[in-house]
């Protein structure tokens, strides 16, 4: 079977961004620093530290990286198992 439940669909994109936020903190916390205190002003103020977030983490969940990730999920879900051989 060459398809994913829902469950197993939304376990493989949660484990994959948390992959991505570790992969991604130094990003995030430039821009967690240069929001913190403001309001609306975080619009224009942290525009392209935001804007490296979006880039760093949509290298990690886009389409492509994502297929990578369930085809992997299959190729080990559907892999026979290991015997192992008594010596």
């Amino acid at each position: 079977m060459n398809a994913l439940s829902r469950r197993e669909e939304d376990t493989l994109f949660k484990a994959t961004k948390d992959r991505a936020y570790k992969a991604c903190d130094s990003v995030i916390k430039d821009f967690a620093d240069c929001a913190t205190g403001r309001t609306v002003s975080v619009v224009w103020a942290c525009k392209g530290k935001y804007k490296l977030v979006q880039e760093c983490m949509y290298q990690y969940t886009n389409p492509a990286a994502m297929d990578e990730v369930r085809e992997e999920y299959l190729r080990l879900r559907d892999a026979p198992p290991e015997t192992t051989n008594p010596t």
